[in-house]
């Protein structure tokens, strides 16, 4: 087995055990087992359980944030100033859609950027921020800066509130369509629960304080 294939089966089994049961209940040993490899080859490519995690979210987060960037960078130069729903296209439209596109599922993107948050996985906060750090304070401030009537305070949980409901929406994707086509006879694709997301989260984050 080459080197690249190596890689890529543990990336690959760690992230679905990851999203599947998350960060503590997956072992090394169920990773390799799974990937076909042994636990040397773990230690050889990624050194601990930490530096793969960070691994995993790479393949996620590098491409979410180009392609994020690229965005914003398109649309401040045809409209100048941003609104809030610029920016909310920008995140949800092109970003995570993106991710789609190069074959990366944003549903477990939310899945294991959620359980990072929840358990106790402080390295990855540290890793976010050392490196993709610029672009989310790129986006945050922009938000920020079409927000000027809202107290920073307010803006800082009102910014939490609007990521734990894309997080939860879209990690649970499955179960909220199989509930509505259960309740409601109707279905949803993650194009469509993007494009009704972003004018909720806009109302969120713009309403009366």
């Amino acid at each position: 087995m080459s080197q690249p294939d190596t890689v890529g089966r543990i990336l690959d089994a760690a992230e679905v055990l990851f999203a599947e049961r998350g960060f503590t209940e997956t072992s090394l040993r169920t990773i390799t087992s799974t990937a076909g490899v042994n636990l040397a080859a773990v230690n050889y490519h990624f050194g601990s359980k930490k530096e793969l995690i960070q691994a995993v979210f790479e393949r996620f987060l590098t491409p979410f944030t180009e392609h994020l960037d690229r965005e914003l960078s398109r649309r401040a130069s045809q409209d100048g100033e941003l609104q809030v729903d610029d920016l909310l296209q920008s995140l949800y439209s092109v970003a995570l859609a993106g991710l789609a596109n190069e074959g990366r599922d944003p549903k477990r993107f939310m899945r294991l950027l959620g359980l990072a948050y929840t358990q106790s996985q402080g390295h990855m906060r540290r890793f976010i921020v050392l490196r993709y750090g610029s672009t989310y304070r790129r986006f945050a401030g922009l938000l920020r800066e079409a927000l000027p009537g809202i107290d920073p305070v307010t803006f800082y949980w009102r910014l939490y509130f609007m990521l734990g409901a894309t997080i939860f929406s879209l990690s649970s994707f499955d179960a909220i369509e199989a509930i509505l086509r259960e309740d409601f006879g109707a279905e949803s694709s993650l194009e469509e629960t993007l494009a009704r997301l972003a004018p909720a989260a806009t109302a969120l984050l713009t309403g009366p304080q």
